[in-house]
C-alpha cells in the first residue's frame, strides 16, 4: 500500500501545501495541491476572524502533542486512544454502507484507520496539529494521506467527504461550535459525522484532591484539570451546526493506577497535560504530596490502587439530505400517549378479516 504524508501549512495570503511523497527524503512546496493528490484544499481566508474563546493555550498543545509523540516509549501511552478508536470504528460498523472518502480528524499517529477495511472505506484522511504523530502514522490496508490542520479550520473545499470522525481531540478546541461547523461543511450530503470526547467528569478524583490539597496547604485553589464540555451542549451545538438525526450517549471507562504520580505520568505522555491559559504552571511540593495522600485516601481501592475515570461522549450526527428519514407531520399521530398501555391489547386483537 502506498502511503503518502501530506502536510498544509495555512497563511494569510496563500495555502501552501508541503509534501513528503513515501519514497522520498525529502518535502516539496507547492502553491495548489500536486497532480493526482486526491485532497481537494481550500485556499485559507484573508479575513479569517479570530474565534471569541480562547481558553486554550493551542501551541502549548500543539508542543505538549508532539513532545509525547517523539517520545521512544510514546506507544506505551496510547491505551486509551486505541480502546476508544476501535468503539468509534464499531459504531462506523453499524452504518451499513460504503464510504469513498473518509477523514479523521485529530488522527494523532492513528487509532481508527487501522481498524478500517477495503469493504468499509476506500480512502481516508488524517488530520491532526501534531507533526511528530503523523509522521509515524500506524500501517492501514487503506490509502491514507496525512495532513497537519487545525480543528477550527480544516482546509478542505466543501461537500468533500462521505464520513468524518474523530477520537478525543475536540475537547482542546477553543472554538467548538465553529469545529462543528467545520466539519458540517466538509461533509457531503447524507454524510455522517462520529465522533467522541472527554466528558466533564474525566479525572474528578484528581481534580478534587488537587482542590481540597491546595485549600488545605495554601488556602485557596487553581485550576490544573482543562474544563470539559457539558453533554447536554453537544446535541444543542451539533443541531446549530446543521447536523440532524443525532445521538448523544456516554460511557465511562476507569483505569486503576499505582498512585497519582503515575497518573499523572501517563497523562503526560498521551501529551493530555492542562494547556489552559488560566493553569498555574508549578505545583507546590507540599500540595501535590498532600493531593497524592488525599486520593489516597479518597479513592484507594484494597489492592494499593487508585481508579481515574475517563467519561466519554459519543456523538453521531448527519447531514440533511432528502433520501433520509422524516418526522410525520405534527398532528398526524392516530393514538395518543394516553393510550400507550393499550398498545399490546389493540396489536393482539384478531382483525375482522381474520375471524
Amino acid at each position: 500500500m502506498a502511503t503518502s504524508a501530506l502536510g498544509v501549512s495555512l497563511c494569510r495570503r496563500r495555502c501552501l501545501l508541503v509534501v513528503r511523497v513515501a519514497g522520498s527524503s525529502g518535502w516539496h512546496m507547492y502553491d495548489c495541491p500536486p497532480a493526482g493528490g486526491g485532497v481537494p484544499v481550500r485556499r485559507a481566508s484573508t479575513s479569517r476572524t479570530e474565534s471569541v474563546f480562547n481558553v486554550f493555550d493551542r501551541s502549548m498543545k500543539r508542543r505538549q502533542k508532539n513532545w509525547a509523540a517523539s517520545q521512544a516509549n510514546a506507544q506505551q501511552y496510547e491505551y486509551l486512544r486505541e480502546e476508544i478508536g476501535e468503539r468509534i470504528v464499531d459504531r462506523v460498523f453499524d452504518v451499513a454502507r460504503m464510504f469513498p472518502f473518509a477523514l479523521d480528524i485529530g488522527s494523532g499517529r492513528g487509532y481508527i484507520s487501522p481498524h478500517l477495511t477495503k469493504e468499509t472505506v476506500e480512502r481516508i484522511v488524517q488530520a491532526d496539529v501534531c507533526e511528530e504523530a503523523l509522521k509515524s502514522c500506524a500501517a492501514s490496508e487503506i490509502p491514507t494521506q496525512s495532513v497537519v490542520a487545525e480543528e477550527e479550520f480544516l482546509p478542505f473545499k466543501d461537500n468533500t467527504f462521505d464520513l468524518v470522525v474523530s477520537s478525543l481531540s475536540l475537547h482542546w478546541v477553543n472554538d467548538l461550535p465553529r469545529a462543528f461547523q467545520e466539519i458540517y461543511r466538509v461533509l457531503k450530503n447524507d454524510g455522517v459525522f462520529i465522533g467522541a470526547m472527554f466528558g466533564g467528569e474525566t479525572l474528578y478524583e484528581l481534580r478534587c484532591s488537587l482542590q481540597l490539597a491546595e485549600i488545605e496547604r495554601e488556602g485557596g485553589f487553581s485550576p490544573h484539570v482543562s474544563p470539559f464540555t457539558a453533554v447536554n451542549d453537544l446535541g444543542n451545538l451539533m443541531g446549530r451546526a446543521g447536523f440532524n438525526m443525532l445521538t448523544v450517549d456516554t460511557d465511562e471507562i476507569q483505569v486503576h493506577y499505582p498512585g497519582m504520580f503515575e497518573l499523572m505520568k501517563d497523562l503526560q505522555g498521551m501529551g493530555e497535560s492542562n494547556c489552559a491559559w488560566n493553569r498555574r504552571c508549578l505545583l507546590n511540593r507540599d500540595s501535590i504530596l498532600a493531593a497524592a495522600a488525599i486520593y489516597q485516601e479518597m479513592y484507594g481501592e484494597e489492592n494499593g490502587s487508585v481508579p481515574a475515570t475517563f467519561q466519554i461522549y459519543y456523538m453521531i450526527g448527519w447531514r440533511p439530505h432528502e433520501s433520509q428519514a422524516k418526522p410525520a407531520k405534527r398532528g398526524s399521530a392516530t393514538m395518543s400517549f394516553g393510550e400507550l398501555g393499550k398498545v399490546n391489547e389493540i396489536v393482539s386483537k384478531p382483525k375482522k378479516d381474520d375471524a
